[in-house]
């Protein structure tokens, strides 16, 4: 009797009509594509890296990268991040990211560094990290990334 049960409640479950907002549209809806031509750059979400009142009385100093890669996020315009590993001088420095905008030739330069107090005692040992930085959005076209000089990758918008 239960297996009887549980069948009816499977298909009537089945036949009930999908809640608003459900992700699968009815089989009548219709599919557009996304707008052609140029689209405007995006800004990108706020930096938290970026440089802040004060750090031009601080030491800016290198940073150590290891690993270094685009994200290309699946959206229509593609979201574009980078994803920096490595270490910092020491626990007092601070990350900063400077992004530029892309230049004629389609080039993203971004300056990754730190920041530190030079009147600040610490101890000198490496600070691992591993960031995401938000690079934004951009029109139709090809562009390349560059980070401290070095090519992080190529993308399509």
């Amino acid at each position: 009797m239960k297996p009887c049960l549980l069948l009816l409640l499977i298909f009537f479950t089945s036949c009930a009509p999908r809640p608003e907002g459900s992700a699968t549209p009815p089989p009548d809806t219709a599919v557009t594509s996304p707008p052609t031509g140029d689209m405007s750059p995006g800004e990108p979400s706020a930096n938290p890296f970026a440089p802040k009142p004060g750090d031009e009385k601080l030491t800016r100093t290198e940073i150590m990268i290891s690993e270094l890669d685009l994200l290309i996020r699946e959206s229509y315009p593609p979201q574009i991040a980078l994803s920096i590993s490595g270490d910092l001088p020491t626990p007092c420095h601070e990350l900063r990211a400077e992004i530029a905008p892309p230049d004629p030739e389609n080039r993203i330069r971004v300056s990754v560094y730190s920041v530190t107090d030079p009147n600040l005692a610490c101890v000198q040992v490496l600070e691992p990290f591993q960031e995401y930085i938000e690079i934004g959005t951009f029109a139709q076209g090809h562009y390349s990334v560059w980070v401290n000089g070095k090519l992080a990758g190529e993308f399509d918008s």
